[in-house]
């Protein structure tokens, strides 16, 4: 006996209130917008600048003690990560502690980092700062302006190749659906205040990826359907194809969803904040994979092209069993 998520034959009407859906979305939009507005986002180390100490000690790491050691100082933002290396002996274990920058100076004062090494001796006796180097405000807003140009290069380029690969209106449709997703991604990091760092945008990446990836199986079979069922109206072409699709696209968000909660409740501080992202992510690319792009092709309407066959190519997988 199977398990399914859904029954092997759905019959949903995606489209009966698709105006709930979309005022849903253009409110958490909106949500959003305000947000990132009036307080911003809550920028890690990697943006705003700081510095990074790599230090080595005998004793194995403790990260927890780490940053309980160094939380009296009142330095602000503290990053502590392990590093492994097989060329490392093995009463060599080695850190990186990033600090944030603090407000009098780009950098942390000599009689700080002496400091933050009293601090940690305590834990880790003998401890030693092999290299101690500092990324300045400059530098930092450079990686934002790199970052922004990273995500926007990304959604371009699916521009272009959905544009190639089917019509204009369905690049339009799945555009919108990838920008709604990285807008509400970034929304609640606003919101909540979560730390926004490198990580994070490399999980908007993935997200773009993750959503396209939903959209086209989509709007792969909408177009084969337009070929079957040629006299039938777009909005029903439309039901039939995501209903047929329902399946595949429950079977890969919940298992994607599995494995990320269980790296968020397990994976540690490190990753917590490029999981929660990438969870909001799959969630939101699921839902506008369905609702918001769909709905914005069947408001543009599609040419139909009937002079080629209606055989199916690339979705011969999309009716797995969930």
């Amino acid at each position: 006996m199977r398990l399914k998520l859904v029954p092997e034959k759905t019959s949903f009407d995606f489209f009966s209130r698709w105006k709930l859906w979309l005022g849903v979305s253009c409110v958490l939009m909106l949500v959003g917008f305000v947000s990132f507005a009036i307080q911003g986002l809550n920028f890690g180390i990697d943006f705003r600048g700081g510095t990074t100490i790599r230090t080595e000690a005998t004793t194995e790491i403790d990260v927890g003690q780490y940053r309980a050691a160094i939380a009296p100082l009142e330095l602000g933002d503290v990053s502590i990560t392990e590093v492994f290396d097989p060329q490392f002996a093995a009463d060599q274990h080695v850190a990186m502690v990033r600090i944030q920058a603090q407000a009098d100076g780009e950098a942390l004062s000599s009689d700080v980092i002496a400091a933050v090494q009293s601090a940690l001796d305590t834990v880790a006796p003998g401890i030693k700062f092999v290299s101690v180097e500092s990324v300045g405000p400059k530098v930092s807003g450079e990686l934002v302006k790199t970052a922004v140009l990273a995500v926007l290069l990304a959604i371009g380029a699916v521009l272009v190749y959905i544009w190639l690969r089917f019509e204009w209106q369905f690049a339009v449709g799945a555009v919108v659906a990838l920008v709604h997703d990285v807008i509400l991604t970034i929304g609640i990091f606003s919101e909540l205040q979560i730390k926004f760092d490198l990580a994070i945008i490399a999980a908007l990446l993935t997200i773009v990826g993750y959503s396209l990836n939903d959209t086209v199986v989509v709007f792969d079979r909408v177009r084969e359907n337009l070929r079957r069922y040629k006299k039938k109206p777009l909005s029903e072409v439309l039901n039939i194809s995501i209903n047929e699709t329902l399946s595949r696209t429950m079977m890969t968000s919940v298992t994607t969803l599995l494995a990320l909660i269980s790296l968020y409740i397990l994976g540690g501080d490190v990753i917590r904040g490029f999981v929660f992202a990438m969870i909001c992510g799959v969630v939101f690319g699921t839902y506008s994979s369905v609702f918001v792009a769909s709905t914005i092709l069947l408001w543009l309407g599609v040419k139909r092209d009937w002079s080629k066959p209606s055989t199916p190519t690339g979705n011969q997988f999309a009716n797995v069993d969930a």
